[in-house]
């Protein structure tokens, strides 16, 4: 059982950075494909970004390339991501995921959620 936590998030002004981590514990970390989700208020949890077992592999939803970062330390059992020139519609709830599978492809295929943490861009 992989438990995760994200933190990081907060208000922040728009053009703005802000880093979001997520610490794993519980399972072989590099065993997981790790992937980020963001939830906005009324909206669907929608895929932002992934990272292989081996953090060579990355893939963006085309919303946040080039703004958003995707990285992690295995020896730190971490994931993160780093979120710049931020805009009002990234304010959402940010989740990361574990899967098992190496290239997950779809929300059902992470096996391990985190709780969210709460990023808010103001205008």
């Amino acid at each position: 059982q992989v438990q995760l936590v994200e933190s990081g998030g907060a208000l922040v002004q728009a053009g703005g950075s802000l880093r979001l981590s997520c610490a794993a514990s519980g399972g072989a970390f590099s065993n997981y494909a790790m992937g980020w989700f963001r939830q906005a208020p009324g909206k669907e949890r929608a895929f932002v970004a992934r990272i292989s077992r081996s953090g060579r592999g990355t893939y963006y939803t085309e919303s946040v390339k080039g703004r958003f970062t995707i990285s992690r330390d295995n020896a730190r059992n971490t994931v993160y991501l780093q979120l710049s020139s931020l805009k009002s519609e990234d304010t959402a709830v940010y989740y990361c995921a574990a899967s098992l599978i190496l290239v997950p492809l779809k929300p059902e295929e992470y096996e391990y959620w985190g709780q969210g943490t709460q990023v808010t861009v103001s205008a």
